[in-house]
């Protein structure tokens, strides 16, 4: 047994944080969503053969601690027999999961495996809810951790000649892919709508109304954003930067699961897959320019594949900011028309550890709707890594 199939991967709209459409919704409630979708879309499947629950989150605390992979596996009523955990690769922790689930299938055996992530910012801020780290690390030169993400990219920014007016035209650019993508209906296969309840004070009469509330697209992507508007933003970062709230990711909240088989899995429930996982792979880079961490990871998760980037027909790569993806794609010589074709994260959001499973939705849906063969999911990490994994679609 050498491989292991994504059978289907669904994920929720992202909204926007902290005020977004799911600032009220429970991070445990989006992934027990997710895990019901996906239990109605396979339903010849006997989910007490699932062998276990893997979930990224980057800030598991609060409403997202005490194991949400756990907590969300009870509500959306999978039997109490399957096991689940969550893990923390930070902003890979999506396509880490998927990566965890198939190497436990490997390896300790299974037949079948549930795999995603979740993050709602909203509840759990970037950081946590208090916010500590060892003193050692802001005395120590050569660790250099204790750089904010914003300084990351502005040293980035630096280092490999990323302009302003390139940041921002790039920003641009992923509204405007994203805005077309849901005009044609693009993401519709891969989100499953979400009922969410708002709670908004009424000063008149001194209550809290509640409403219902369908939520079927993404909140991020803005038809009135122009190139203009952007280039007008105030650097955020640094007094002289060149890094904006507009050509930055959005901080979302959302959540994402995958279905993953094994070849017994998939006979033994007459499933048919939408792809396999080929290759994943993670590495270090100086925490200080964190931002290019894909540019070591991809070459990696090409060589384990055996395939050459020529080879790669879709490139989903985080948006986290536009100086770092911009200083991959031309470090890497990446083909900018197979990066992000429906815009990324700085449109669509980036809900930290639900990102690699959502990014892995699009990815795999788009390639079976274009008739792609290979695709990539690939992110930079906090804290100094890149990862990669490379998707065949079947």
């Amino acid at each position: 047994m050498t491989n292991v199939y994504v059978v289907d991967v669904i994920r929720t709209p992202v909204g926007k944080a902290p005020r977004g459409v799911f600032r009220h919704t429970l991070p445990d409630d989006l992934l027990a969503h997710t895990i019901k979708s996906i239990s109605k879309r396979n339903e010849g499947v006997d989910w007490s053969a699932v062998s276990d629950v893997v979930v990224g989150c980057a800030m598991p605390e609060a409403e997202q601690g005490m194991n949400v992979a756990r907590i969300g596996s009870l509500l959306a009523d999978l039997p109490v027999s399957v096991p689940a955990m969550t893990i923390n690769r930070f902003c890979s922790s999506g396509v880490q999961s998927i990566a965890t689930a198939a190497a436990g299938m490997l390896h300790q055996g299974g037949m079948l495996a549930l795999a995603g992530g979740v993050e709602s910012m909203s509840m759990v801020p970037m950081g946590g809810n208090k916010y500590t780290q060892n003193p050692s690390i802001f005395e120590n030169a050569h660790i250099s951790i204790a750089y904010g993400m914003g300084i990351t990219a502005e040293n980035v920014a630096k280092r490999y000649g990323i302009s302003r007016e390139a940041q921002d035209a790039f920003a641009f650019e992923s509204h405007q892919r994203a805005l077309k993508a849901q005009e044609r209906g693009d993401f519709t296969a891969e989100i499953s709508p979400v009922m969410t309840l708002l709670r908004n004070a009424n000063l008149q009469s001194d209550r809290v109304d509640t409403a219902e509330r369908l939520i079927s697209i993404d909140e991020g992507p803005r038809a009135d954003t122009t190139l203009e508007a952007i280039s007008r933003l105030k650097p955020v970062f640094a007094l002289h930067g060149t890094v904006t709230a507009g050509n930055s990711s959005q901080m979302s909240d959302g959540a994402a699961m995958a279905l993953l088989a094994t070849e017994e899995g998939l006979k033994r429930f007459n499933l048919t897959p939408m792809g396999r996982l080929l290759s994943y792979a993670v590495a270090g880079v100086p925490p200080e320019i964190m931002g290019i961490g894909p540019v070591e990871a991809i070459p990696l998760a090409l060589k384990r594949a055996g395939l050459a980037l020529s080879d790669i027909d879709w490139i989903e790569l985080n948006e986290a900011f536009a100086a770092q993806a911009l200083a991959v794609i031309e470090t890497l010589d990446l083909p900018r028309e197979k990066v992000n074709p429906l815009g990324g994260a700085i449109a669509l959001g980036h809900p930290l550890g639900a990102t690699g499973a959502i990014r892995t939705a699009t990815l795999l849906h788009g390639l079976r709707r274009t008739g792609g063969r290979y695709g990539m999911v690939t992110m930079c990490i906090g804290t100094g890594m890149g990862a990669a994994a490379i998707f065949e679609r079947l």
